[in-house]
């Protein structure tokens, strides 16, 4: 997973500098400048004098001397515990050695730490009282630079303030940085041209490395100041696959690469000095990347994750990855639900309800009698109110989870300590009890739960530690009775994660995490309100002017934890899922997705048809031009096939509705009902009648079998721009800003009766209305508006369910996907948009540089009409344009599929109609 990934490329990273040094053995916030090959003497001056052989580092608040030989401990002596430095010699009685040994550096202190004696991690050792130690440099030449460099480093860490330490090691730091730049003799290829260059630090758990970054046309570099861990850090723009912005510290100069699509362990991350440096980095990257990579949205993520394209742990990744979250910052790291509930039975039933933890709550949430509690003080606490003090999520409870598999980590973070045994992470049981019991515990789960390396589980490093209350040493994870292995705790986790419990409820959880809950009043009654300094824009560093004020507040809250990003401000939906019976059935919306039963053999024969869909959508960028046929003066507007395909209508601004066989490929009747345009055209069940609309404002109904015009509507009192029709009535969509459903009871013998219409409905907007769609069930509609907002209707009640202005000019087309979960919508402006049925949320947009006239799909894939004339395959999933295939010398108006998705027909402004066929 993403941790254990991250440490072992640490790992990688020391077998290249062959050294058990690591950034991890500085406090937090210290800085590692440089590093000499140097002999720690031993019992200077006695009979019994020994060097051994190592590299003293110079860091911000400390000196390290790292012996090569393991089996020596490293000694680590905190510049602020130092009473003494200099040359050796310089200072009391040994002042006769300091010309003949001006190699020697003196160090006087009262403490000393000992770590990793014979490679061995454990708690550091600590001596306490005066003592002097000398190191004797390789090069003696350097000796006047490092004590110089030491006395100004222990004058910093000696000021009796946090923030002017701090200010005055920025200083050293900036200053350093500012006398080096980038070795441009570390550039892949002469070729390269630089195109950026600036400060910056390298990002990686509880520590940073500071140095300079470079980018050129073909590289990203990073330069340690300190050549550590390698002189070099190099990422081909090539491998490049995401970039994200990030805060770090609250303050937004964060910069994550990735070279991979799914991994959440990111190739770099990089903290600038300033905003402008990020911003211009950023910009260039992202550039690169418009040409090579589609931009992934929590929008687009969404949708792959709603139509089963994802999986819940994929998508659980691509949210966090978008809110900030990253395993290189351990106060922002990735988080995770507790799925399950039950840690005592023998067997997982994960077709109980029971067995999982309800997801609509926050940990502090799930007892209602420590919540009672919570609530009591809440109410009686002066602002700013919170309801937890402590968060879900903080560097204190990923290392808790990961200590087994990055002690280094937990040493850093405790001061070389390792929590009380009774308070490690023994049990799966006993932490989940409690986060639920305990009365500050509210601590969620991170994705090493959900993955497949159990070593975070397992204390292969057989690590000391320590003894517990009843005498048993803490070793490794104790799991729930119905894990046989720590293989099969984290195999039967995943089952949870991805089980249809899971799938239907996961929303609930997201709402609170990363969506509307998460804020505001909405998280106040979800019982999800934490401390202030943990959101986003809680505090405003730059206006706290007192450095210490500044720097305490800042270690507080990252030591706290930080409230991912807000990525919904609206409910988030739920995931399609094959069951629906567990979903409440009160609206048409759930009725009209539900399953009805089918009999053995209507299934059989729909699962051949699905089949034959799923197989000619998987290869619809193989459409191939078929026939072409000139039959109107003006543009197509509609197309209408008979059930048999042998005939095809077909409208136009010519004001002419054509009839044209397929098989004689001739024109066998053509028809006008007025002198105004048609705009759109359809066939009633049983192929007997056509249906037109005209601009005149009237429905035509015209008798195929007796030749004539059976009926008019009168019904608007403006343009019909768009009709449709379903068991019995018919939906007619106005200019007058209008969409009326009509009963309509059929002739009892064609051509000899008139219809009989009924006003059922009319459903009113403010403007014109120039589309209309209804989903399979006909329970619900969409309409599109001159002005680009789309409408969806609940038609048992005539009621509007959501309206979305996502347009900027007229909407041009609008269609439920089959399973009515989805509307697309494409515009004017050269949108294609995705909403939300069940929520209303615009949950993916694309852009094209120009409109897109008309469409099908099969709500994974698009097949659009373009203004131009050609035809574009669209892949929602992926955010891209498949395909583009040249069609009509004018822009496509109209298109129809046969519904075996073989058969395709296009009309267009150059008069024509195309008949497509997919080849494969």
């Amino acid at each position: 997973m993403a941790f254990i990934r991250k440490k072992r490329q640490e790992q990688q990273l020391q077998l290249y500098s062959k050294e058990r040094f690591s950034l991890l053995l500085l406090n937090l916030e210290e800085y590692y400048f440089e590093q000499h090959t140097a002999n720690h003497i031993l019992h200077k001056g006695r009979q019994n004098e020994r060097k051994i052989r190592g590299s003293l580092k110079i860091c911000s608040k400390s000196v390290i001397f790292e012996p090569d030989a393991i089996s020596q401990p490293i000694i680590k002596i905190p510049l602020r515990d130092c009473i003494n430095i200099g040359k050796h010699g310089e200072n009391g009685a040994n002042r006769h050695f300091a010309k003949a040994k001006s190699g020697e550096i003196s160090l006087i202190f009262s403490q000393v730490y000992f770590i990793k004696e014979h490679n061995v991690v454990a708690p550091y050792k600590i001596e306490r009282g005066k003592m002097e130690y000398v190191f004797e440099l390789d090069v003696s030449g350097k000796v006047e630079d490092v004590v110089e460099t030491l006395l100004q480093l222990h004058r910093a860490s000696c000021l009796d303030k946090l923030g002017d330490q701090t200010a005055m090691i920025t200083a050293i730091l900036q200053s350093r940085l500012a006398r080096t730049s980038f070795d441009k003799n570390r550039f892949q290829s002469v070729s390269e041209k630089l195109h950026m260059e600036c400060k910056a630090e390298m990002v990686t758990p509880l520590v940073t490395n500071p140095g300079h970054v470079c980018i050129t046309d073909t590289n990203l570099y990073f330069q340690p100041l300190n050549g550590y861990p390698k002189p070099v850090v190099q990422i081909t723009l090539q491998d490049v696959r995401r970039i994200y912005k990030r805060r770090h510290g609250l303050m937004p100069l964060g910069l994550e690469v990735f070279c991979t699509e799914d991994d959440l362990c990111s190739d770099i991350y990089l903290k600038f000095y300033e905003p402008q440096d990020r911003d211009d980095l950023y910009f260039y990257i992202a550039t690169y990347l418009e040409h090579h990579v589609a931009e992934h949205t929590a929008e687009s993520y969404m949708l792959q994750w709603q139509r089963g394209h994802l999986s819940n742990y994929q998508y659980l990744l691509h949210l966090n990855n978008l809110a900030d979250r990253s395993c290189n910052d351990l106060s922002q790291y990735p988080v995770f639900p507790w799925i399950i509930n039950d840690y005592s039975s023998a067997e997982l039933d994960l077709s109980n309800p029971g067995t999982f933890r309800d997801l609509s709550k926050p940990v502090g949430a799930l007892n209602k009698e420590r919540l009672e509690r919570l609530l009591t003080r809440y109410q009686e606490m002066p602002e700013p109110k919170f309801m937890y003090g402590s968060h879900y999520s903080s560097p204190g409870y990923v290392l808790f989870y990961l200590v087994r598999i990055a002690p280094e980590y937990m040493l850093c973070l405790q001061n070389g300590r390792f929590d009380n045994a009774d308070r490690m992470f023994n049990s799966i049981a006993e932490t989940w009890k409690n986060c639920l019991d305990g009365a500050t515990d509210f601590k969620e789960l991170i994705p090493e739960f959900y993955g497949d390396d159990v070593s975070f589980l397992v204390n292969s490093l057989k690590l000391d530690l320590g003894k517990r209350q009843g005498g048993q040493m803490v070793d490794d994870v104790e799991l729930p009775p119905w894990a046989s292995s720590p293989e099969d705790f984290l195999r039967k986790s995943k089952g949870a994660l991805e089980s249809s419990y899971v799938s239907e409820h996961l929303h609930e959880w997201i709402d609170l995490i990363f969506g509307y809950k998460q804020k505001g009043s909405d998280a106040v009654g979800a019982h999800n309100v934490f401390h202030p300094l943990t959101y986003e824009g809680g505090v405003d560093l730059n206006s706290i002017e007192d450095p210490d004020e500044k720097v305490a507040m800042l270690t507080q809250i990252l030591e706290f934890g930080q409230t991912p990003k807000q990525l919904f401000v609206t409910p988030h939906p739920r995931r399609i899922t094959s069951k629906f019976k567990s979903l409440p059935q009160t609206s048409s919306y759930n009725a009209s997705v539900a399953c009805s039963p089918v009999s053995p053999g209507e299934e059989s024969f729909e699962d051949l048809t699905e089949e034959s869909k799923t197989l000619a959508w998987n290869n619809i960028t193989k459409l191939q031009l078929h026939e072409q046929y000139k039959i109107h003066k003006e543009a197509v507007t509609g197309i209408a096939v008979s059930r048999n395909g042998s005939s095809v209508f077909t409208t136009s601004q010519d004001s002419t509705l054509k009839m044209f066989s397929k098989e004689s490929k001739m024109l066998q009747r053509s028809i006008s009902f007025s002198n105004m345009a048609l705009s759109s055209c359809l066939l009633l069940p049983g192929d007997a009648t056509v249906i037109s609309s005209s601009w005149d404002n009237n429905v035509y109904f015209y008798s195929i079998a007796f030749g004539r015009r059976q009926d008019t509507l009168m019904g608007h009192d403006d343009a019909v721009s768009k009709i449709c029709w379903h068991d019995n009535r018919l939906y007619s969509a106005s200019w007058d800003s209008t969409v009326k459903v009509w009963s309509g009871v059929p002739a009892e013998m064609p051509g000899t009766k008139r219809h009989h219409f009924d006003l059922l409905a009319e459903l009113e907007h403010d403007v014109s209305v120039d589309t209309i769609s209804l989903n399979a069930a006909s329970t619900l509609l969409v309409s599109g508006t001159k002005e680009g907002t789309v409408n969806i209707w609940d038609l048992t009640t005539a009621t509007l369910l959501h309206q979305s202005p996502c347009h900027a000019g007229t909407v041009c087309d609008a269609a439920f996907s089959p399973d009515s979960r989805h509307v697309l919508s494409t515009g004017a402006d050269g949108c294609l948009n995705v909403i939300d049925v069940q929520t209303g949320m615009l949950i993916s947009s694309m852009t094209s540089d120009e409109p897109q006239r008309c469409f099908i799909w099969d709500g994974n894939s698009v097949l659009s009409g373009s203004q131009s004339g050609e035809l574009l395959v669209w892949d929602l999933l992926g955010a891209k344009i498949s395909e583009r295939i040249q069609g009509h010398t004018g822009a496509v108006t109209c298109i129809w599929m046969n519904e075996q998705c073989s058969n395709i027909i296009t009309g267009g402004e150059d008069r024509q109609i195309m008949f497509w066929k997919l080849q494969y």
